[in-house]
């Protein structure tokens, strides 16, 4: 029952602590939302580390099964450089940041130091266990096979991409639907 504004607010992160549920732990039906059936509201923030590239984007992935098979769905929620997550698409615009390959050197005005966000599953299902993840990644930068071909003055190698996108991920978020709701639900497959 996240606030949609909850990341601008100064004191968001304890607020979230004291109401929430922290990555790794298991989202009940009741803490999911006011009633059973409301999508939760995640809560997520990102710091650049000052010895990597500046961040590109935030994503949430979310994972169920469906009739026996693994799905995945990704969407941006946090964008840099002013963007906008595509209500269609659920992707954030390519903000434009490159890598001069003959030097290494990444794109000095595409940027951004934080990204945070709110978000509420748009699918969400409260009769289907879920997991959700946060996924964080960087602008672009030289794979290190690319740095070191252009210190030994060497073309870099074309067995593999020149540049790499680095990227960190949380401990999931579980949803576990309730036994009434998941006994409803196996009615209804009878």
């Amino acid at each position: 029952n996240f606030e949609t504004e909850l990341t601008a607010q100064p004191n968001w992160v304890q607020q979230a602590y004291a109401t929430g549920v922290p990555m790794g732990g298991d989202l009940n039906p009741q803490a999911a939302g006011k009633k059973p059936s409301s999508a939760p509201t995640f809560a997520v923030s990102a710091l650049r580390d000052v010895n990597s590239a500046p961040l590109q984007r935030i994503q949430i992935i979310k994972g169920w099964t469906k009739d026996g098979e693994m799905m995945e769905k990704v969407y941006d929620v946090a964008c840099s450089d002013g963007g906008e997550v595509d209500p269609n698409t659920h992707r954030c615009p390519n903000n434009g940041a490159e890598v001069d390959l003959r030097t290494c050197a990444i794109s000095s005005d595409k940027r951004a130091a934080t990204l945070a966000a709110t978000w509420k599953d748009p699918d969400f299902d409260a009769s289907v266990p879920a997991f959700y993840y946060v996924r964080v990644l960087e602008n672009p930068v030289c794979r290190w096979s690319t740095r070191d071909a252009i210190a030994l003055g060497v073309p870099p190698p074309d067995v593999v991409a020149p540049i790499i996108q680095e990227r960190v991920w949380t401990s999931p978020i579980w949803y576990t639907p309730s036994p009434e709701t998941l006994e409803g639900r196996e009615l209804l497959r009878q």
